[in-house]
């Protein structure tokens, strides 16, 4: 019986134990031994009682299909009958916000269908930290009104109580690893968030369906919890379905549908940018990732696309993109997809608002080109579309919100390959903005790419006032602004304010670089061209510089008419462990102001 009654007190990735851990156990045992042969009892009854699916699961298990794919379902109903169906529950708020609710005994059996002892959740809240992210789970009987049912896995998983003014106060990158690691075994699983009243349900969404990723190859087999890696991540799990739950202040379920609804997009947003990048690039070529865009939007009348590819890209003058992606198998494209907003969402402030224009980098595999990466440095580089999947998925969610405001995402879809047709270090191209461009570096191709996209946007859309291009584009980045952080550029220092301010409460974080064009230009001076497309001096300001580069193809009406331009640089937090975080996708949500998204009703 002692391994049903087991508790923990677990950090990201390795058990908390302390002078007074093993003494804290024996205590938190004693409410136990009361219940213990209730327990046993009705395990026994529900094996007796139980149907047989035996030969369902055997089946299942033996699918003529090699490969599992990760189908795990998440739910926002907020209606209460999930709670029946649930063999597991996460709940998850921050540590003063957990007592709270805990202290609400009589709202135990509404909340999770059964009434476990309150000594418990004391018990376990007592053992877990507020000034650090943690969990404590229990496996408890499911004594109450409800007919009896196995054994119920409990955890809470408490958030810091503070956070420094950098970071999302939920600390949502916390919370993704938290219930990554905390959801384990099979069946349905309920995750009950104390949102409080100020924090908005799109964001926390966003964190937790990231912790389930969608992209899976590994072949079918048996998988313990010891086999997770370190990040605690359990990717190959069978057919399992996730209810969330909101809880405000009072402990009520939040059931307002437009935040129910903008939570649901976020995370299916994230979700999609997750795949994307986990995708491998034999499977997700430039054109593959065209006909995603077109299967999502194909049936959506407010949502037009436009492509240009292959040689029709160098006929009409977009030389970066074309040179980039000429040596591949799959011909590079650019992508445009127009958001026009239904009349019935469109306020007198939404018709008054201009257009906002959303750029991402596509590189779908990034060898380096002739100037190639090293074995060790060309792996994972799949993930060079990050950009491209961040806006796409946000795209994708403001769209389904009907945000009411005209929105265009632009796709830079080109692979880095070598072949006889590669661009070489010293060819010459024209971009489309008219300037001319020595390659003293064929890996550095996301600007190039970009830069055609933003010449395009500032010179063809006059309702335009604001371009964001988001890409995984130096490693500089993360020595700029590290793991977590973005770096962000822009010519406007309000801008600057509005991406930071977007960043902590999507939880994207994002940081200003230094913005001084004038001291850095000098970098890309060539002989013979406009500029040469990679810095003379790595040590000089480099993830600026790159930035800078892209900023220097903005056609000059646009600046004249005191267009925005924001350069997101996302190589750092667009992955985590080898796997794809969705970052972009809950800044476009926020930048766009999607109806739910930021804010509470």
């Amino acid at each position: 019986m002692r391994c049903l009654c087991r508790c923990y007190n677990t950090g990201f990735d390795k058990v908390v134990t302390g002078a007074t851990g093993p003494l804290r156990r024996r205590k938190m045992m004693m409410p136990f031994i009361s219940t213990a042969m209730m327990l046993l009892l009705i395990s026994r009854a529900s094996a007796f009682t139980r149907p047989n699916t035996t030969s369902q699961l055997i089946t299942r298990h033996h699918s003529s299909k090699l490969f599992a794919s990760t189908v795990t379902t998440i739910s926002f109903d907020p209606s209460i009958d999930v709670r029946e169906k649930a063999t597991s529950t996460l709940v998850i708020g921050r540590h003063s916000t957990l007592k709270s609710l805990i202290e609400q005994q009589d709202s135990y059996v509404s909340l999770f269908g059964f009434r476990p002892h309150p000594d418990i959740l004391s018990s376990m809240h007592e053992s877990i930290s507020g000034n650090q992210a943690t969990t404590s789970h229990v496996i408890v009987p499911t004594v109450g009104p409800a007919i009896p049912r196995p054994p119920h896995r409990l955890t809470l998983c408490s958030l810091q109580n503070k956070v420094t003014r950098h970071n999302h106060p939920l600390s949502l990158h916390s919370m993704t690893d938290l219930v990554k690691s905390s959801v384990k075994g099979k069946g349905p699983v309920r995750i009950m968030v104390c949102v409080e009243d100020e924090y908005p349900l799109g964001p926390i969404a966003g964190a937790i369906g990231r912790a389930f990723p969608l992209f899976n190859k590994k072949t079918k087999s048996k998988k313990t919890e010891s086999d997770a890696g370190e990040d605690g991540d359990n990717d190959d799990e069978e057919e399992r379905m996730i209810h969330v739950t909101f809880l405000d202040s009072k402990g009520r379920v939040v059931k307002n549908q437009l935040e129910i609804d903008a939570a649901r997009e976020a995370a299916e947003g994230v979700r999609l940018a997750c795949r994307l990048v986990d995708t491998h690039p034999e499977e997700l070529t430039t054109t593959a990732f065209a006909q995603e865009c077109h299967d999502l939007f194909d049936n959506d009348d407010t949502v037009t696309i436009e492509e240009i590819k292959g040689e029709e890209l160098k006929e009409k003058g977009y030389g970066g993109i074309y040179n980039v992606g000429k040596g591949a198998t799959h011909p590079p494209r650019l992508l445009i997809l127009t958001y026009d907003p239904p009349k019935d969402v469109l306020t007198e402030e939404g018709e008054e608002q201009s257009a906002i224009t959303l750029v991402g980098k596509g590189i779908v595999y990034d060898t380096g080109g002739l100037a190639i990466k090293s074995r060790v440095g060309m792996c994972g580089m799949k993930h060079d579309m990050g950009g491209a999947a961040g806006v796409l998925g946000g795209f994708t969610a403001a769209v389904r919100l009907r945000t009411p405001r005209k929105i265009r995402l632009m796709l830079c879809l080109a692979e880095n390959a070598i072949g006889p047709k590669s661009v070489r270090n010293d060819d010459i191209i024209t971009q489309y903005s008219g300037k001319t461009v020595e390659i003293n570096n064929s890996d550095a191709e996301g600007r190039l790419v970009l830069s055609d996209a933003v010449a395009h946007a500032t010179k063809h859309f006059d309702d335009s006032d604001l371009v964001v291009d988001m890409a995984t584009l130096t490693g500089a980045q993360l020595v700029s602004t590290g793991k977590m952080h973005a770096a962000i550029l822009s010519n406007k220092e309000e801008l600057e304010h509005t991406a930071v301010k977007a960043g902590l409460a999507s939880g994207d974080l994002c940081y200003p670089l230094l913005y001084a064009p004038e001291l850095l230009k000098k970098e890309f001076n060539s002989k013979v061209a406009d500029m040469k497309n990679s810095v003379k001096d790595r040590s000089n300001a480099q993830c600026s510089c790159a930035g800078h580069f892209i900023e220097s193809h903005i056609d000059s009406n646009y600046i004249e008419r005191d267009g925005g331009w924001l350069h997101v640089d996302m190589a750092g937090p667009g992955t985590k462990a080898e796997r794809g975080t969705g970052y972009g996708v809950g800044f476009v949500l926020s930048l766009v102001e999607a109806p739910g998204f930021s804010s509470r009703s």
